[in-house]
């Protein structure tokens, strides 16, 4: 049958139009699947505000007061304080989503989930609600707010051993909201529980823990993500690391402390500790195993595809190298926010790392000549965009061309002492490394001008013992977790308050804190000035100290309104953003009629609650220079 389309306007409409109406579809189904990473986020906090969950500000990258890491590893570990037991100025329920760098993995940054620096979309509940309000909780965001397939979630349980039995409860609770058996997985300690230290016979004396329920999503069979990774002669499942399964939340259930015989017993309130890495839940709301995919990174992978010339996705190894790059200069641009600066020690030097590493990197693609200090900052650049920081750009650029300069630098010596060598082998390759900095896919190439060519396995044993001893010497330092609450370090932490109220009072009342460290043997404080301090200066505020300390003044803390604390000059940390209500310790008089406190500071960390319990006279056993205008005092309790 012969259709006229002219005497047949409807039909030659549907023709023509019906295509777009297909595309349009399209989009809009597009628009619901795909979500940005501030979407997420805001659905996260809102969806637990509407559970009676009160928003509070993220911590700092670089944490006050905790000597056992150098960075923010998770958003847990701010709040451990109420996690023990202390009452949060915000009540029972709180969530945020917490920056965070975590140094750990960085040998796994290059795949397609890990991150050196990422965001932890976290809620807790200090002794009110448990399993049965949080598993149902977390399943309904997932599958409601964010459109997750049902059929593509698994979970995990504790399973149990001689100290905790098995979780059954979590078991039931999954089973009850519709979570298929098959889909429900078991696992012992070193995946199922949760402490600083690792697994229960770990734990020092004292530490906190408890199992966890997590929650994987499933790229799917089809992509044969798993034949292709190196694990595909073993069998995949949710914990595989081959890239199938992604872990996306994790419950976490504070309920025991480690006592002494060795065993666990349950904690006064039960607590709950969920974590959810935001740049993963944003890649399965994709449906993309590739977290580099995600909205934040796509104006920083076109700034690398056009600055190299290269397209991701098309190459193995340069896949590899472009995520780190993009992975560390973000990292590195966080750092610096946060008031970090390159440097041989601590946070500076894992900044210099990161950066110095995104740089070599860049030698994967082009010669060891190639000027990437404009393509490295117009990447900084867009994270600074993505991140709605662009005002900071400026110092952001200074600090990373002044460390490729230095490096630039610190190649050139390499470089001559290479010319020296009449054999390049692993050994020298390696020693180049240590003594320069010089990388190893810069000697490889080299060592081809001259005709030779480098057996690396030497440099590999060399170079794999050098980051076993690293590892070792680190391993305090860069796990994360709970703060020290000895009684050494909280009398030490008093004595930090008394020691900033004396520099006020004696040298200069616009003293404010820069950053401390405290551990049990001493306390370290950074604070602005522009001058060494005289011996007497020093002398005077000791006496001040110890006076205060013989006149046992008592300690006490008060909750209230961020702006009550600001009008009446409590001290605060700096850099760091407090919530609506805030934990003030006084050192003073307990009654207005007795005189004004000596020290008012914003506060949450350990403390005496008198100044006897302090047990000695503070001691300034060193005053120096930290950076310009910034000064760093030592000192102790003898």
């Amino acid at each position: 049958m012969e259709i006229n389309l002219i005497k047949n306007p409807q039909i030659d409409f549907c023709k023509h139009f019906l295509p777009f109406f297909k595309l349009g579809l399209l989009v809009i189904q597009g628009y619901n699947q795909l979500m940005t990473i501030n979407e997420v986020r805001d659905k996260y906090l809102n969806f637990f505000k509407n559970k009676g969950h009160k928003i509070i500000p993220p911590a700092p990258l670089v944490l006050e007061n905790d000597p056992t890491t150098l960075f923010t590893t998770s958003g847990m570990q701010p709040l451990v304080p109420y996690l023990i037991g202390e009452p949060h100025p915000e009540g029972k329920r709180v969530c945020n989503s917490q920056p965070a760098i975590r140094l750990l993995d960085i040998d796994d940054v290059g795949d397609n989930r890990h991150t050196t620096y990422f965001e932890m979309l976290g809620n807790w509940s200090f002794g009110d609600y448990f399993k049965a309000e949080q598993l149902p909780w977390i399943w309904e965001f997932l599958t409601s707010e964010l459109n997750l397939p049902k059929e593509k979630l698994y979970v995990s349980i504790f399973e149990g051993n001689e100290l905790v039995a098995r979780d059954s409860e979590s078991y039931k609770i999954w089973c009850s909201l519709g979570v298929p058996k098959s889909h429900i997985f078991e696992y012992g300690v070193k995946k199922n529980w949760w402490s600083r230290s690792g697994v229960p016979e770990d734990m020092p004396i004292g530490e906190i823990g408890g199992p966890d329920s997590e929650i994987f999503f499933d790229f799917g069979k089809d992509r044969k993500i798993h034949e292709n990774s190196k694990y595909k002669n073993e069998k995949c499942h949710p914990n595989c690391d081959c890239g199938r399964f992604m872990e996306i939340g994790n419950s976490v259930f504070i309920q025991y402390k480690k006592i002494a015989n060795g065993g666990l017993s349950e904690l006064p309130q039960k607590n709950v500790d969920f974590g959810g890495g935001l740049e993963r839940l944003v890649a399965a709301t994709n449906n993309d195993p590739d977290v580099f995919k995600i909205d934040v990174f796509s104006a920083m992978l076109k700034a690398i595809e056009e600055g190299l010339g290269v397209k991701y996705g098309k190459n193995l190894k340069h896949d590899s190298a472009i995520r780190i790059i993009l992975d560390h200069i973000r990292a590195s641009v966080m750092l610096i926010l946060d008031g970090v600066t390159p440097g041989n020690k601590q946070h500076g030097y894992v900044l210099r790392r990161l950066l110095r590493r995104a740089l070599v990197k860049f030698t994967t693609f082009s010669p060891s000549d190639f000027n990437s200090v404009p393509l490295i900052c117009n990447i900084a650049d867009e994270v600074l965009r993505a991140y709605d920081k662009k005002e900071r750009g400026d110092l952001v650029e200074k600090v990373i061309s002044d460390e490729i300069a230095k490096f630039d630098r610190t190649l050139d010596k390499g470089l001559r002492e290479f010319k020296k060598l009449k054999k390049v082998d692993g050994k020298a390759a390696f020693d180049l490394y240590q003594t320069y900095g010089f990388p190893l896919e810069i000697t490889l190439e080299l060592a081809r001008e001259k005709g030779q060519e480098i057996e690396s396995e030497e440099f590999r044993k060399a170079f794999a013992n050098h980051q076993a001893k690293s590892r070792t010497a680190s391993a305090k330092v860069f796990k994360g977790g709970l703060a020290d609450n000895s009684i050494e370090v909280t009398r030490l932490h008093t004595a930090h308050h008394l020691i900033l109220a004396a520099l006020q009072k004696i040298v200069d009342p616009s003293i404010v804190q820069k950053g401390s460290n405290i551990t049990a043997e001493r306390l370290r404080m950074d604070f602005n000035f522009s001058r060494k301090l005289t011996s007497d200066e020093i002398k005077k505020i000791e006496d001040l100290v110890n006076k205060k300390i013989s006149e046992n003044l008592p300690v006490y803390k008060k909750i209230m309104p961020k702006k009550k604390a600001e009008k009446i000059g409590a001290q605060m940390e700096f850099n760091k953003k407090y919530p609506e209500n805030v934990t003030v310790y006084f050192i003073g008089p307990l009654e207005p009629s007795d005189g004004a406190p000596f020290s008012v500071e914003f506060c949450g960390g350990p403390h005496v609650s008198k100044l006897s319990e302090i047990g000695g006279r503070v001691k300034i056993k060193k005053e120096e220079s930290v950076s310009f205008g910034i000064r760093r005092i030592y000192a102790v309790i003898k």
